[in-house]
């Protein structure tokens, strides 16, 4: 009976793990050269919506288009009905982009519950990002906004700006770019920028000083970890099946070898922040000033682990967002020599010996201009949810439980320059 079952099956076995597989990788391989041939003169219009094919959706497309997935999703949507774009992935999944303002209110606000991390990304993420802000969701989100909240309100900020941003700046932002002119070096200013906002989060949020902005630019294996732990985290979500990395993890092989390395580096450097905080708040009575780490811990949340993650957490925000939205304001000021005279002069006039944070509170035009630019290059251009139920849009789309919801808030400019005739 076994005999005659396996001669049976055989012929159907050889079908489904041979034929099957070679039939649909030289299909995709077809259809890869096809669409290489098709997205390169569609990069130059940047116009259509990707095609999508079955089974594999619109992969290829995506692909072809990775270095530039911003520019052509936000294409993408600008170019759908209602500007709500539904993205064809793999294995016949699907995801929403929107840049409708009424559905983007919608997911964040009126429907605000029904729209929260899905497993997919917090099981993504949490090998870097553990239970940190960015990777919780109900009550553990709520607790550490609130305890975050108390750093960002205008005591703190004034605090922040006069103690913290004050020192980085005049004792080693400052010097770095004097030493720089003097000696005609070139700097790669995002790095710099990048260094400065390290430096002030860590302050700021842990009253740690990691040293990272000085004169010398001294490598540093622990922001390269970071990056490392980072860039590979996020590329998880590039691949065009979740088992594929977590294979990858399994074999502790290429990208995700890298990635463990990385992640036990950022690990033990947040693990020395809450031992030294710890400690120094057993040692003091009372401390000179009140960040946010200590707050967690006077908040009866000791756990080394959940410190960990929600320092992580804070590093992450702190360094790329503040860097991404100066590095985009010094490269459009450099496009606009109108605008950086202007916001020279304003500086000039405004500059009088005082205290930074009573300068720059005056500093209208500057402001707006810094406005302006985060605007025009948002440094999150893109966040997504999952649906947590059935829902319908207000746009129409029909959203299943367990789908992806993103809104592109890039996109959302290129809508408002439409609206506007521009």
């Amino acid at each position: 009976m076994p005999e005659l079952l396996l001669q049976l099956f055989t012929p159907f076995f050889f079908f489904i793990f041979f034929l099957l597989p070679l039939f649909f990788f030289f299909f995709f391989l077809a259809l890869q050269k096809n669409h290489k041939k098709v997205e390169t003169h569609s990069s130059t219009t940047a116009t259509a919506i990707p095609k999508a094919y079955p089974l594999i959706g619109s992969y290829f497309a995506f692909k072809a288009n990775n270095n530039r997935r911003i520019q052509w999703l936000s294409d993408a949507v600008l170019a759908s009905p209602n500007v709500t774009f539904t993205f064809h992935q793999l294995l016949g999944e699907k995801s929403i982009i929107t840049a409708n303002p009424a559905t983007v209110q919608h997911i964040l606000k009126t429907q605000f519950s029904n729209y929260q991390k899905g497993g997919n990304t917090l099981t993504t993420l949490s090998d870097f990002l553990g239970a940190g802000i960015f990777n919780v969701n109900g009550e553990n989100w709520k607790f550490q906004r609130q305890v975050a909240s108390h750093e960002f309100n205008s005591r703190s900020l004034r605090k922040f700006v006069e103690v913290v941003v004050e020192a980085e700046l005049n004792q080693r932002l400052i010097p770095t770019l004097n030493d720089s002119q003097s000696q005609s070096k070139t700097l790669d200013f995002q790095d710099i920028l990048q260094r400065f906002a390290f430096d002030n989060i860590c302050k700021i949020a842990f009253g740690f000083d990691p040293e990272y902005l000085t004169p010398s630019l001294k490598d540093s294996n622990l922001t390269k970890a970071f990056e490392d732990a980072h860039i590979i985290s996020t590329k998880r979500f590039r691949e065009p099946l979740a088992l594929v990395w977590k294979m990858k993890r399994k074999l502790n092989i290429g990208s995700e070898k890298r990635l463990r390395i990385a992640v036990s580096e950022v690990q033990e450097f947040a693990r020395k922040i809450v031992r030294e905080k710890k400690k120094e708040l057993k040692e003091k009575a009372s401390l000179d000033s009140v960040d946010m780490l200590s707050r967690f811990l006077t908040s009866g949340h000791s756990d080394e682990d959940f410190l960990m993650d929600i320092v992580i957490s804070f590093i992450l925000a702190g360094k790329y967002t503040t860097s991404a939205a100066l590095t985009w304001f010094f490269w459009i000021l450099s496009k606009n020599p109108r605008v950086e005279k202007e916001i020279m002069k304003e500086i000039r006039e405004k500059s009088e010996g005082v205290r930074v944070y009573e300068e720059v509170k005056d500093m209208v035009y500057t402001h707006a201009a810094l406005s302006e630019s985060m605007r025009l290059y948002p440094p999150v251009p893109m966040d997504d949810k999952d649906a947590m139920k059935n829902d319908v849009l207000p746009d129409g789309t029909i959203v299943k439980k367990g789908m992806s919801v993103a809104y592109h808030v890039y996109a959302m400019i290129g809508l408002s320059f439409d609206l506007k005739g521009g």
